[in-house]
């Protein structure tokens, strides 16, 4: 029956495409965008049943005039953390899908820290409905190292259970690229359980024999290279580059001198991390392809960069271009080096026109997940930091920068506890652990905060996710941490025992329930309290989020203590002695 069924499926299609019978829809006087012959050409473009049938004259059930518009395939975004627009993917999809973002390849990582394997099922879930093409890569490292305490842990029997599901592509990001190269037994299990799947890498700095190490073990990618030199090292050794342009991190100018018209089928563009402001104001993926030609690559170069690039790396055989057999996803564009986008198909139908989603496409997920702020009751005593002596290693904030120094300072004390010093920007920080209700609570020093009065707190901290809360005051630090606990996960900021402004993320305490723009409207007024408390920081929110990642240098916090982020370690907050003593 399903051979019967097959072959009347082939018969159909060929019929169709041969001009046969009637299509569902066609495009009239496209200039279309070939992704595979890397020329424009003007014709007809036939749509059935989703996909692409021909091109020329069809008749058809509807026939849409796009009077010389442009034609290209939906763009793909390569690389991305759906939890760090802080909304769920359908409304995820809402915004995007305008830019012309029709697929997307996730790394569910930020969840799977929280929640294990039923985060990563929960997004693929989410999905289904969203009309955003989703795909998955699974999370390499949960938990990142062994400095901090997540919410799950995920071993190779863990990842091999879903990869045999149609939208999982592979392995995401090997962070732990000394794993890798030391050939540590449980990362080698994870490599292996990939067979014929991607493996995505991350490998800030690698080079030489360790990075030809690195590329063996079947890493074929990598989102870190900052600089020409990196990125035409790891391309010599065979890796595809991903050109990021997200929030925290921008590579774009910095890695485009490097693309030509002998390597740009090596080169995918990915946003990483892209809050919902940027996109609001800037676009998404459609924002590289529009920098990128305005900074002198070619469009349709830098539209294979956003297409068919992505399609072929990660083999997705039938996205990434126009022609017969291809799914049609489609951006039609008004202007090829303004990328005017005036509508978005996809699999054949209108989702967007005019940068707006059509009414009713896109149907909201009402799944759940469970309650993940679990922790030991909070005192106000848990913020008291006893002086262990006269000086501190301090962490010091870079303005938009995620790398951090340390510097080591006196300490202001006051009966034997040490105080935040507002005049000279030393705050306390505190780390939560908010999985396992351990009650372990981590204290610590941070300059570059800037802030006068008050506290801010969030349940959003890499990778971990543990509450990390900052402040002038402990009754202060008190009443953010609390409030994050009773919103079960959110941003706050709190003044004279009271929370001026918060922002509820239910979802795993990472995601809103609510709209991107209630998401947008909260944030703003965050940015707008917290400014008004003395931060100078563009965003102190996603600054204080990056202080609790251990892999990235000089120093950081966990819920582990103080971590030394060059020696790898904990290490003591108190020295006896000033610095060069």
């Amino acid at each position: 029956m399903e051979t019967n069924s097959n072959l009347k499926n082939l018969s159909d299609t060929i019929e169709i495409s041969g001009g046969g019978k009637r299509v569902d829809l066609l495009l009239k006087n496209a200039r279309v965008i070939n992704t595979f012959s890397g020329d424009i050409h003007r014709t007809h473009v036939a749509v059935h049943g989703g996909k692409i049938v021909g091109f020329g004259d069809y008749k058809a059930k509807q026939i849409m005039d796009l009077k010389g518009a442009y034609l290209a395939p939906g763009f793909i975004d390569g690389h991305v953390h759906i939890e760090s627009s802080m909304v769920k993917i359908p409304e995820f999809a809402r915004v995007v899908l305008p830019c012309g973002t029709t697929s997307a390849v996730i790394d569910p990582h930020e969840i799977a820290n929280v929640l294990g394997l039923d985060g990563i099922k929960y997004m693929l879930s989410s999905s289904l409905n969203a009309v955003l093409g989703v795909y998955v890569m699974l999370p390499s490292c949960v938990p990142a190292t062994h400095l901090e305490t997540a919410g799950a842990e995920l071993t190779a029997h863990d990842l091999g259970l879903l990869l045999n599901d149609e939208r999982v592509l592979g392995i995401g990001e090997m962070m732990n690229y000394p794993g890798v190269i030391f050939r540590d037994a449980e990362v080698m299990e994870k490599i292996l359980i990939a067979k014929n799947k991607v493996i995505d890498g991350h490998a800030p700095m690698l080079k030489d024999k360790q990075l030809y190490a690195y590329v063996s073990a079947g890493i074929k990618s990598d989102h870190e290279c900052t600089d020409v030199a990196e990125a035409r090292e790891k391309l010599r050794a065979g890796m595809y580059i991903m050109i990021r342009e997200g929030t925290a991190a921008k590579n774009l100018k910095g890695l485009l001198p490097l693309v030509n018209s002998e390597n740009s089928r090596k080169f995918i563009f990915v946003t990483d991390d892209r809050h919902l402001e940027d996109i609001e104001k800037q676009g998404h993926v459609d924002y590289l392809v529009r920098t990128a030609i305005k900074l002198g690559v070619d469009p349709i170069r830098a539209i294979q960069m956003a297409t068919i690039n992505t399609a072929e790396y990660f083999g997705l055989k039938n996205l990434g271009a126009i022609a017969p057999g291809y799914q049609a996803d489609l951006v039609v564009l008004q202007d090829l080096k303004g990328m005017k986008i005036s509508k978005v198909f996809k699999q054949g139908r209108l989702v967007a026109a005019d940068r707006k989603i059509v009414p009713g496409v896109v149907k909201q997920y009402e799944g759940k997940t469970r309650g993940t702020i679990n922790v030991k009751w909070i005192e106000h005593s848990d913020f008291a930091m006893k002086a262990g002596g006269k000086y501190a290693r301090v962490i010091n904030v870079i303005p938009d920068q995620i790398v951090t120094k340390m510097s080591i300072e006196p300490v202001k004390q006051d009966g034997g506890y040490v105080s935040a010093d507002p005049d000279k920007d030393i705050l306390k920080i505190a780390v939560i652990e908010r999985h396992m209700a351990s009650g372990r609570v981590a204290l610590g020093l941070v300059k570059g905060f800037g802030l006068k009065k008050g506290a801010i707190a969030s349940s959003v901290s890499h990778d971990s996710h543990n509450i990390v809360v900052i402040g002038t005051h402990d009754g202060d630090m008190y009443t953010a941490a609390v409030e994050v606990v009773k919103m079960q996960g959110g941003i706050v900021a709190a003044l004279n025992s009271q929370v001026l402004e918060a922002l509820p993320l239910p979802v795993a305490g990472l995601m809103s329930d609510r709209s991107s723009e209630f998401v947008q409207e909260k944030l703003s007024r965050l940015g707008v309290t917290a400014r008004m408390l003395g931060s100078k920081l563009s965003d102190p929110f996603m600054a204080m989020a990056f202080l609790t990642l251990p892999p990235i240098p000089e120093i950081r916090i966990t819920d582990r203590g103080i971590i030394d982020a060059v020696k790898f370690k904990v290490t003591e907050l108190f020295c006896k002695t000033a610095p060069g003593k």
